[in-house]
């Protein structure tokens, strides 16, 4: 082969494997650029669906808007109305926003926060206060005391005599609470320490306005500069109680659902519209999932709101969300489940304030450990108050903690930030040792039997300080002092928020109230159908006896007055 034919061999091999490589390069980038357009044209038809629905939901009427939302699914967005929510769908819209309660519940409150706070609205805040506060009751003692047949007709009648001052009462007086004072004040959690009998139970219910009437009350107790009579504070307030009272035939679900249903949605509504409108004007469009939760959160009348998925979420009541709370005489939940259904009662309720007396009872430390954390991240997060008593908490519990009630003998002996008590007590004589627990050592040494062990100057001689000797103590202490000059300032109640106070008795219509009580009758009616029939055939056997004695009665009656007529 001679040189031209090699040379155009060599060419003809270079040219065609540049129509190769440029047929590669060629396919190459039409199977990039194709891969991106149909990639990129998908997302951008979603969004552009996604914002052709959210633009015709902002043209709705304002009633209509906060009823219908954007639910995200596995085919994108679609537009549901929040009122007719399945379970499933309110279950699936919760595991979104809270899949894990201990990492994403504050990220969920946060979403809450954040949306409130972008459009300039301020959260409704509850400051209470109780000044020289003073509880007194009267009570039989020793075998007077016992509840026996005896006893009842004796105080019967004693007390007839009592009222017509014929004989002096023989009921003996003694203290509750004497001459306390202080403040319980928003986004900071209160922890209320003391050893039994001391009176929590007694101010926790003063402060919440279920005190008994029948006990001598004196002093002030105040939200946000309003007294209780300007106000309804069993609305306002929310007090749970440390006994546990159910219904053994509901299940868990439907007694969280009940409750929610009959406390009502409060202010959530009214904020929720002010809210929309001000996102409508910026032309800010909040995140779906967010949106969806916050309107079926303040929608009324719902049978099963999506609230009370929430707080079986966060409760960890989810395994048994299912089955009946039972009782003495039903087979239901454990103890510790039964605590936090009754804590679950009042926390899907709208208000703001949170008694809470003796929540860990039958818990173990790291769930009492978990629900205040929630109770942290909440109180926080969306500016509430909550004030708690806890028996003997664990270190960890403790340090959730940002103030601390100390209470002994009726009288308050620490009230102030967590870091200061033990300061206090340094500055008194006594010293926590390094390995025990704070909680312990702030109920332990107010006693007249533990408080030797924790002298600290051994070099002087131990004497017993009283609680007394503590409360004056704390008075000049700088702790107290500051406490003392908040409460010489009256609060402001033109900062009061118009939504913090609730000033009607019911927080549903009476006709939507009387509708929930006759679908938890029927219910119970249901779950107990064969007592019912039972009882209904029982009934008419006896109107049946009844009418067959009656009849028999006036058949003989009209056969007398046959045979013997009664002569004009």
């Amino acid at each position: 082969m001679d040189a031209g034919d090699l040379y155009r061999a060599s060419s003809s091999l270079r040219s065609s494997s540049k129509r190769g490589e440029s047929f590669r390069a060629n396919s190459s980038s039409i199977w990039r650029n194709t891969g991106l357009e149909v990639f990129t044209r998908s997302s951008r038809e979603e969004d552009d669906e996604e914002a052709l629905k959210w633009a015709a939901l902002e043209k709705l009427p304002t009633f209509d808007r906060l009823r219908r939302g954007l639910l995200m699914g596995s085919r994108g967005a679609d537009e549901v109305d929040v009122h007719n929510l399945g379970m499933q769908e309110k279950k699936n819209l919760i595991e979104r926003l809270v899949q894990t309660v201990e990492q994403d519940n504050d990220k969920f409150l946060l979403k809450l926060r954040n949306r409130i706070d972008r459009v300039g609205i301020d959260i409704p805040t509850i400051e209470v206060r109780y000044e020289h506060l003073n509880i007194d009751a009267e009570a039989f003692s020793a075998s007077r005391a016992l509840p026996t047949f005896v006893n009842f007709h004796i105080n019967l009648v004693e007390g007839f005599l009592n009222t017509l001052h014929i004989l002096p009462s023989r009921k003996k007086p003694f203290t509750i609470l004497k001459d306390v004072s202080g403040i319980i004040k928003p986004c900071r959690m209160t922890l209320l320490l003391g050893p039994p009998s001391s009176g929590k139970t007694t101010l926790l219910l003063a402060l919440a306005g279920k005190l008994d009437p029948n006990l001598k009350v004196s002093g002030r107790v105040s939200y946000n500069g309003h007294e209780m009579h300007e106000f309804v504070a069993q609305r306002t307030a929310a007090y749970i109680s440390q006994h546990d009272l159910h219904i053994g035939e509901m299940t868990v679900r439907e007694t969280l659902a009940f409750s929610a249903r009959c406390q009502g949605v409060g202010s959530r509504y009214d904020m929720l519209a002010e809210l929309s409108r001000r996102e409508k004007a910026a032309n800010i469009k909040p995140d779906h999932d967010v949106d969806i939760y916050m309107k079926a959160a303040a929608t009324e009348g719902d049978e099963a709101n999506v609230v009370t998925d929430y707080i079986l979420k966060v409760l960890g009541l989810e395994i048994c969300a299912d089955t009946l709370v039972g009782d003495e005489m039903i087979r239901g939940i454990s103890g510790g489940q039964k605590k936090r259904v009754t804590t679950g009662e009042m926390l899907v309720g709208p208000a703001k304030a949170l008694f809470m007396d003796e929540i860990s009872t039958g818990l173990d430390s790291s769930t009492t450990f978990q629900i205040v954390n929630m109770l942290r991240q909440y109180v926080h997060i969306m500016k509430g108050t909550a004030f708690i008593s806890l028996l003997q908490p664990a270190p960890e519990t403790y340090n959730l903690f940002d103030d601390i009630v100390l209470l002994s003998d009726g009288q308050i002996v620490y009230q102030g930030p967590r870091e200061n008590v033990l300061d206090f007590f340094e500055s008194m004589g006594f010293k926590c040792p390094t390995r025990k627990g704070v909680a312990d050592f702030l109920q332990e040494v107010t006693s007249k039997k533990d408080q030797k062990q924790y002298w600290e100057n051994k070099n002087e001689p131990y004497q017993y300080i009283s609680v007394s000797e503590f409360a004056e103590a704390f008075q000049s202490y700088v702790v107290g002092r500051r406490v003392g000059d908040e409460l010489a300032v009256p609060f402001d109640k033109t900062k009061s928020h118009p939504a913090a106070l609730t000033t009607q008795k019911y927080g549903i219509g009476k006709k939507e109230l009387l509708k929930a009580c006759a679908d938890r009758e029927y219910l119970l009616m249901k779950r107990n159908s064969f007592v019912f029939f039972f009882k209904i055939f029982q009934a008419s056997i006896y109107k049946l006896e009844i009418m067959l004695v009656y009849y028999v009665k006036l058949k003989k009656i009209a056969k007398i007055n046959l045979l013997y007529p009664i002569s004009a």
